[in-house]
């Protein structure tokens, strides 16, 4: 049973991923329109804020070693990656190259494992990061992207954030979804709002008088993006390898890049086509490439 339930993805797996990218990239459109009147690190705060909330009844209390790698992870994570990426899609002029961008954290999180933990990679890896950097580059010369080149640098430090807080979670067993994700949120809450006080000076005064649409985006990234999509990720994550489900989820910058066009007329050129291309396909080659190791990792251990 164990051996088929991470087999192939079926029709339900299929459905369930694309629900994960459907909700990840709609959060893109979301959180873009909320901050039109939110500030991005008060909007960060209220996002963990409501999460925290509708969480807090099921967390239990971690263990004594747990404490140190987990709050390393909420500040990583939570504070760090997601005040930037908010900040970084308040300033950018469309959505498709924060989303993009924000991918390069997979080719982060490879050389940080093997700078920090000693992990080593075939070449073809090592291509496949080249590939994903010069792709940012490449996307970084978009006349758009240019028009606000600070969006691109907070969004690649964010993604940063992101690698290294992924590589700290790789150490902290025996915790469930929800626990990572409350006390994180938990954590998370009081950084957010200091941060914001200390440079966000209208910060509350913008908040009391948000309308509905600004509020409506704080519940989605809670509810939509993040219990409702990473749930269903650590679902995934029982059933199939983790290098298994990552190359479906690059459907997520493709949707959250069509959801801006249609919705807010973004204009996308060639360079960012060309870029965010280079980009995806890089972050595609590592997962492909993680899949195969983790596949002879399990047949190794069948014999």
């Amino acid at each position: 049973m164990a051996a088929e339930a991470r087999g192939g993805f079926g029709a339900r797996d299929l459905l369930l991923v694309s629900l994960i990218c459907l909700a990840w990239a709609g959060n893109f459109l979301a959180s873009k329109l909320a901050l039109l009147e939110l500030p991005p690190l008060l909007f960060t705060a209220l996002r963990l804020g409501l999460l925290a909330v509708l969480l807090a009844a099921f967390l239990k209390r971690p263990s004594r070693e747990q404490w140190p790698r987990l709050i390393a992870v909420a500040l990583c994570n939570g504070v760090l990656h997601f005040g930037l990426s908010f900040w970084s899609l308040k300033l950018s002029k469309n959505i498709a190259s924060p989303a993009i961008v924000m991918q390069s954290y997979v080719p982060m999180a490879t050389l940080l494992a093997w700078w920090l933990l000693g992990e080593r990679f075939h070449w073809r890896t090592g291509a496949a990061i080249a590939l994903s950097f010069l792709g940012v580059l490449v996307l970084g010369f978009d006349p758009v992207v240019l028009a606000s080149p600070a969006a691109l640098a907070l969004m690649l430090v964010s993604a940063f954030f992101l690698g290294l807080g992924t590589v700290f979670l790789r150490g902290l067993k025996g915790m469930s979804a929800v626990n990572q994700q409350g006390w994180a949120a938990m954590i998370g809450v009081g950084p957010l709002l200091l941060w914001s006080l200390l440079v966000e000076p209208n910060a509350l005064a913008a908040a009391s008088h948000a309308s509905w649409v600004a509020w409506a985006g704080v519940a989605y990234a809670a509810v939509i993006a993040s219990l409702v999509g990473h749930g269903i990720y650590y679902v995934l994550m029982q059933r199939h390898p983790v290098a298994q489900v990552t190359p479906y989820l690059l459907a997520t910058p493709l949707l959250a890049t069509l959801l801006g066009i249609i919705f807010l007329h973004d204009q996308v050129g060639p360079r960012l086509w060309l870029g965010g291309a280079m980009v995806l396909g890089g972050v595609l080659i590592i997962g492909l490439r993680n899949l195969a190791k983790s596949r002879e990792i399990v047949s190794a251990s069948r014999i």
